[in-house]
């Protein structure tokens, strides 16, 4: 279990010694509840954001407006600035950040995607949210080059740590950083 994020030695050792506590029927429905969910859930044929369905509920919600769309790097993130209430937008979710030392350049994510559709349906403004750790801002501007023949592209203002995860942040942090947007230079 230590090689799930977010667990350590630790909280890795009093889950296992929880699990071991419980019944055999309740280990195996916790176990068939995460195989059922590896099964049933996949990626939005628009936004690739998590799924059950074909397409997502935000990208099927018609009361969403489609001028925006929220470029982030996970689904994480999308639960998180979801969680601010403030965002009314449709979201894209690039399913990671260009890291040339980790072999991430930009055909690995959802790149090519989100510049056709931002091509296609032409909306008002793209807002790139996307962690300002160096391989986050090397996405950022990447993106934003693309993008900006088609829309105006703004960024979240700055206001997260640098190198800090959106997921992470509350809620306040990341509704500020949303209202405090800014043209991509």
């Amino acid at each position: 279990m230590q090689r799930l994020p977010g667990v350590g030695p630790k909280t890795a050792q009093r889950l296992a010694l929880h699990i071991l506590k419980r019944s055999d029927a309740e280990v195996e429905a916790l176990a068939q509840a995460l195989i059922e969910a590896k099964k049933q859930i996949g990626l939005c044929s628009v936004c690739f954001h998590l799924s059950a369905e074909p397409v997502c509920e935000i990208c099927r919600n018609p009361n969403r407006d489609n001028s925006t769309i929220c470029v982030v790097a996970d689904p994480r993130d999308v639960i998180a600035l979801e969680k601010t209430r403030e965002y009314k937008g449709k979201y894209h979710v690039l399913g990671g950040v260009i890291s040339p030392i980790d072999g991430i350049g930009p055909e690995q994510l959802n790149i090519h995607a989100l510049v056709r559709r931002v091509s296609q349906n032409q909306p008002k403004e793209v807002i790139l949210a996307i962690s300002p750790s160096v391989e986050g801002e090397t996405t950022t501007l990447y993106v934003g080059q693309l993008l900006k023949p088609f829309t105006m592209v703004t960024r979240i203002a700055f206001g997260l740590p640098v190198g800090g995860d959106l997921e992470y942040a509350d809620e306040v942090t990341l509704a500020r950083a949303l209202e405090g947007r800014r043209e991509l230079d």
